[in-house]
């Protein structure tokens, strides 16, 4: 036999070996890790191993946007907007300030009243729990300090109290949870440096007590903050995944949650930014580098969910001006960015929430203001939200096609992607 015949036959022969043997080790280790392994043997032709994924709790795409529909005066025409959008799920915070503003004190009216106009127009919920009353955290803002956005409660007994009772008011009637906001931001954990074994914990005994008052709804982490920060202010969102993974969070939900604001052009990848001299986590396409992490961590089967995204046009604030954009380019550029993901992150992106329909009292000074798809002030649309309502959607094996601007003046009779 010539040498170069024999080299072949000892490689395949070697192939087949790894391959029996990366699968048996992963058998015997465990079944999540056998998968991780045999979907790191398919990293060439899938980087994101969307073939692992196989029983998705969204379909994908699943179109949302962000509404404050809570004390709001304007709360059904906001809801008619987001049904002219031929989008289907709304994510709203339930704040738990708001619910129970002092302890046992519960106050459901507005709560009760979206669920039923959301229902009316066959729109379905996605929930944020957040927003810890004073109460239960406690946390003094000392002298000199920024002011933070939320804290974790001190008594953890109290926060599992919250999120039970809510679920089981609105059990079957909620799509799914997102438990807390950005907590590697040290703004939304009480001014305390990012604590990813806190937040897990937090994590865990919210879900747990979901899960007791409605076993059906899907269960999301917090969605992290794109930053490159190692320091008082913020933990890099690809380290504190890494953290929760060391702390198991993996086994409080059903859904991974993701941020992915637009820096640049959509299609800009982190490797384009590294190159550049960049940070990678400055890309909407960021969130690839978690899925990345998913996968090394033995957990490809599950699906991300992405609950923030959009572009900024920010004049005034120094730290968001630096990549804002004009009303013209945020509106082509979200078009792209839902286009990009159907294309390149399906299955393994289920839902994905624009932001925002903003709060009425939003102005100018507000840096949310800025990322808004309709104005406050005026309750008007803008440029971004008609590009999104004419723009096709996918959704599993289907496709709205793309709405002329006659056509997306009145929402669909029966929308297919419901």
């Amino acid at each position: 036999m010539k040498p170069a015949a024999l080299a072949f036959i000892t490689l395949i022969i070697g192939c087949a070996f790894l391959v029996f043997s990366v699968r048996a080790l992963g058998t015997q280790l465990g079944g999540d890790l056998a998968g991780g392994l045999e979907n790191l043997l398919n990293f060439d032709r899938d980087p994101f191993a969307a073939d692992a994924i196989v029983d998705p709790p969204f379909e994908s795409l699943t179109y949302g946007v962000q509404a404050f529909l809570w004390w709001n005066p304007h709360a059904t025409l906001h809801m008619d907007w987001v049904q002219l959008m031929s989008f289907t799920h709304v994510k709203q915070t339930f704040a738990w300030e708001d619910i129970e503003p002092e302890q046992d004190d519960w106050h459901f009216g507005p709560g009760d009243v979206l669920l039923q106009e959301l229902e009316a127009r066959d729109l379905q919920l996605i929930v944020r729990l957040s927003d810890a009353p004073e109460w239960a955290h406690q946390t003094e803002l000392a002298a000199g300090a920024e002011p933070f956005v939320d804290a974790p409660p001190v008594n953890m007994d109290d926060w599992a109290d919250f999120c039970f009772t809510v679920a089981d008011r609105y059990r079957g009637r909620v799509r799914a949870y997102q438990v807390w906001n950005e907590p590697n931001l040290t703004r939304e954990w009480g001014n305390r440096p990012p604590d990813a074994a806190g937040y897990v914990e937090l994590l865990g005994v919210c879900s747990a007590a979901i899960r007791q008052a409605d076993p059906d709804a899907i269960l999301i982490s917090a969605g992290l903050a794109p930053t490159g920060n190692e320091d008082i202010r913020a933990l890099r969102d690809d380290y504190y995944l890494q953290q929760m993974y060391d702390h198991n969070f993996q086994e409080h939900i059903d859904v991974i949650g993701v941020h992915a604001p637009g820096f640049t052009v959509p299609e800009y990848g982190p490797d384009d930014a590294q190159r550049d001299g960049f940070g990678r986590w400055a890309t909407f396409r960021r969130i690839e580098d978690l899925r990345k992490i998913m996968i090394h961590n033995g957990d490809a089967a599950r699906q991300m969910a992405i609950l923030e995204t959009g572009y900024t046009t920010d004049p005034l604030h120094p730290e968001y001006t630096w990549f804002a954009v004009t009303e013209a380019e945020q509106a082509a550029y979200m078009v792209r960015a839902y286009q990009y993901a159907a294309d390149n992150w399906r299955p393994w992106v289920g839902l994905m929430s624009a932001i925002y329909i903003p709060k009425v009292s939003w102005t100018s000074d507000d840096e949310e203001y800025w990322w808004a798809i309709t104005d406050p002030e005026m309750v008007e649309i803008r440029p971004a939200f008609a590009a999104l309502a004419q723009m096709p959607k996918f959704c599993g094996d289907i496709v709205i096609p793309p709405r002329t601007p006659e056509e997306s003046a009145v929402a669909l009779e029966y929308n297919p992607c419901r």
